[in-house]
């Protein structure tokens, strides 16, 4: 057997740090995904709407509009009501298949290409629901959405990554 990095990393604890890294970043991405499915309350400002795939949009959008998407959202794929419990189901299983002895990388790569499969099916979604509604949008509330979205990108662009106002020296 080779002892190189890369073979290193293939088969020992470099690998393992990997997966788990990549289980962490998808099981919060879905989790945001999943988990905004089912909430827009009071600070939620977009919930589902921003989550999946709508980003800074969903600031734009009046509480009408997101209500408007999310109803989309139900009729086109009334499937994705069982996200969460899919989400919880991925994670249950991505969790025996990091503890099983011997660890089975390829049912693991399965298991999470699968997870992000029906994730990117999620955010396509979501992306052809928002770019179908603003396509929809008589122009005086294209242009004002526009406004809207604009002010709320410089908004952001005044904070700090974590949502801070930037310190001032």
């Amino acid at each position: 057997m080779d002892n190189s990095p890369i073979e290193t990393l293939k088969s020992g604890k470099g690998l393992r740090i990997a997966l788990a890294l990549s289980l962490a970043l998808n099981l919060a991405v879905l989790g945001l995904v999943a988990g905004a499915i089912f909430r827009d309350g009071p600070g939620m400002r977009g919930g589902m709407a921003r989550d999946l795939g709508f980003g800074p949009y969903s600031e734009a959008l009046s509480p009408e509009d997101r209500k408007a998407l999310r109803r989309a959202l139900f009729e086109k794929a009334p499937e994705i009501r069982n996200s969460r419990r899919l989400m919880r189901e991925d994670a249950q299983a991505l969790l025996a298949l990091l503890r099983a002895e011997p660890f089975d990388p390829e049912a693991f790569h399965d298991r999470m290409e699968s997870q992000h499969e029906r994730m990117e099916h999620q955010l396509r979604l979501g992306q052809d629901l928002l770019q179908d509604f603003v396509a929809a949008m008589p122009e005086a509330e294209r242009r004002a959405f526009a406004d809207r979205l604009e002010d709320g990108l410089r908004h952001r662009k005044d904070r700090d990554d974590d949502g801070r106002e930037p310190k001032q020296d």
